[in-house]
């Protein structure tokens, strides 16, 4: 079943790519400096979401660990 069809999987996959996007720009902070408009700005934009709500990011992986886990 796609991702774009089942709200679990959907939900799992952007918080994968806001991880993701974080952790890219934490290591190499220049990749995601140069491109902030266009279709490479949404890894920007999502990177910047991991940044500032790190905190909610990190309480969303854990539930959705968990309810994996039990599911």
């Amino acid at each position: 079943m796609s991702a774009l069809f089942n709200f679990q999987s959907l939900l799992l996959v952007i918080l994968l790519f806001i991880c993701t996007c974080a952790y890219t720009r934490s290591v190499f902070p220049a990749l995601m400096d140069k491109h902030k408009h266009g279709f490479l700005g949404v890894f920007w934009k999502a990177a910047r979401i991991g940044e500032r709500l790190s905190p909610y990011v990190s309480i969303c992986c854990i539930v959705m660990a968990i309810s994996r886990l039990i599911g």
